[in-house]
């Protein structure tokens, strides 16, 4: 009763369940392709943010750190004088020591110029009408207070403002010490980062401020962001977010990663256009469009075709493991160098700043004590002077490799450079004692290498040490207090003399 269907039938039948289960198979397959693709980006845009955030944190960390010092001193010392010469050298060398620092201000309670870093002292300025001394004046805090942008009366330059209060003994409004940042400073960092043609990052006040952008304008600088796409979808995702976004600022279509600095009101954004993301993933749709197009018009080839694109496909896939492969060992690579100075092999100052949280907690847990070594090349800029910068930095790494030979010597013992010439050592279950023992014992070796040094006293490059430690179950003062505590020991043994150590029992009663 029913006729079995024709070969051309059968045929025809096959051949286009066959061309259609292709191009259902290639609009799967480039659809994945684009979903991976854009998951793929929405990692690097994250790993950017992440990166980002982590340069601005530690730019105002060491900021905020000169300031604190700056801070101490006026307010122990006072304005006389002679304290304010002191305090004028230090500024100096505190800017020469930070590249993103313009310059170091500090004003009395009516708004005028006391003391700054720059070589010719202004005279007469006033700047009780900024943003940030108005906000000291208000407000008792003793906390960093990062302002809106600014341009420089003296030269000109756009600045981010990182200033401390300074109180009278009686506790009373005694004036700002201000630090400025040079914006043109994260601008160069963000002018070395590859994020294509049309991609942008910027950094942001919680408040909404543009404190910079890539691409840069003048204009952009202290602009009101609350209206954004950016800024909302900030406010709404909290403070780690990738959000796909129109820019505001000048149309395009991003793929926005977003990210809260550890300490300080700001985020930061970076995006990348998702035009240059697909542009790859469009080319290959239109090449396997064409491939099924071709596929489907050669009937007579239907089975060696069907075969090829079943070999293309696993040699994709296999590319596609290989390059996620590739990312994942790049991704490990890049995690190991974020933790390692990249000149003497020692921690960096991210790897320290863990390390501290990690036995700080675990000192408390463990009722233990906690040891800190902070080490200075002593008149370290001198040498760099004489030798050059190539000297200086072969230096650096022979004295890091000494303390490393010294120091490192217990699974939780680490050495780390602190930032410049400054190094530290941090050692877990360590009294002040065993702690200044082996410090003596750097400080020793150091001097036994006999560097020649012409600019220091004993004619060869010695090294200062800070040496105190802590309980934190029974003290309960928070990580910065051991890193101030070693800090001030080693300010002591500076003015000491330097090449030597000292505890924080050697300090003279008056700091």
């Amino acid at each position: 009763m029913f006729r079995r269907p024709s070969i051309i039938f059968r045929t025809t039948a096959f051949v286009a369940v066959v061309c259609l289960a292709l191009v259902a198979l290639d609009c799967w397959n480039s659809w994945q392709s684009r979903t991976v693709q854009l998951k793929q980006m929405s990692v690097a845009t994250a790993n950017l943010a992440r990166a980002m955030a982590q340069q601005a944190d530690d730019t105002i960390k060491e900021t905020d750190t000169a300031l604190i010092g700056v801070v101490e001193r006026v307010e122990y010392d006072g304005t006389g004088p002679a304290a304010l010469e002191r305090l004028h050298k230090v500024l100096a060398m505190r800017v020469a020591e930070l590249p993103q620092l313009d310059a170091i201000h500090v004003y009395d309670k009516e708004g005028n110029w006391v003391v700054n870093s720059r070589k010719v002292q202004p005279q007469n300025l006033n700047n009780a009408e900024r943003e940030y001394f108005i906000f000291h004046r208000d407000h008792e805090d003793r906390g960093p207070h990062i302002g809106i942008p600014v341009k420089s009366r003296t030269n000109g330059k756009l600045l981010v403002p990182v200033s401390r209060r300074i109180d009278n003994p009686d506790g009373s409004f005694g004036g700002v010490a201000l630090a400025t940042i040079d914006v043109e400073f994260f601008t160069r960092f963000y002018d070395s980062l590859d994020i294509g043609q049309a991609g942008a990052v910027a950094l942001i006040l919680d408040t909404g401020t543009m404190m910079t952008r890539r691409p840069f304008s003048p204009e952009m600088v202290g602009r009101n962001m609350l209206d954004t796409s950016l800024y909302r979808a900030y406010r709404t995702l909290g403070p780690v977010g990738t959000a796909e976004i129109k820019s505001a600022q000048d149309g395009v279509t991003r793929l926005n990663s977003f990210r809260r600095l550890s300490n300080y009101p700001l985020f930061v954004g970076a995006a990348l256009s998702k035009d240059e993301i697909l542009a790859e993933w469009w080319n290959e749709t239109l090449w396997h469009t064409g491939g099924v197009v071709l596929l489907v018009l050669i009937v007579g080839s239907v089975g060696w075709r069907l075969v090829r694109q079943m070999e293309l496909q696993n040699k994709t896939e296999a590319e596609l493991r290989g390059a996620r492969d590739a990312l994942e060992k790049l991704n490990k690579t890049l995690n190991t160098l974020a933790m390692e100075d990249g000149l003497t092999g020692l921690a960096n100052r991210r790897q320290f700043d863990v390390t501290l949280d990690t036995e700080f907690s675990r000192a408390m847990r463990d009722a233990s004590t906690l040891a800190l070594i902070l080490l200075d090349v002593d008149c370290f800029k001198q040498y760099n002077d004489i030798y050059g910068h190539t000297a200086g930095d072969e230096c650096l790494q022979t004295i890091g490799r000494t303390i490393s030979n010294l120091a490192a010597r217990r699974p939780g013992d680490l050495a780390a450079r602190y930032g410049g010439e400054e190094l530290a050592v941090l050692l877990p279950n360590t009294d002040v004692a065993a702690a200044a023992v082996l410090a003596e014992k750097i400080r020793s070796a150091v001097r036994d290498l006999e560097i020649v040094h012409a600019g220091a006293p004993d004619g060869f490059v010695t090294l200062s040490a800070g040496v105190d430690a802590l309980s934190p179950a029974g003290t309960r003062q928070p990580p910065k207090e051991l890193i101030q505590a070693a800090d001030r020991a080693l300010y002591a043994a500076k003015m000491n003399g330097r090449n030597r150590v000292c505890t924080a029992a050697d300090r003279p009663t008056a700091e």
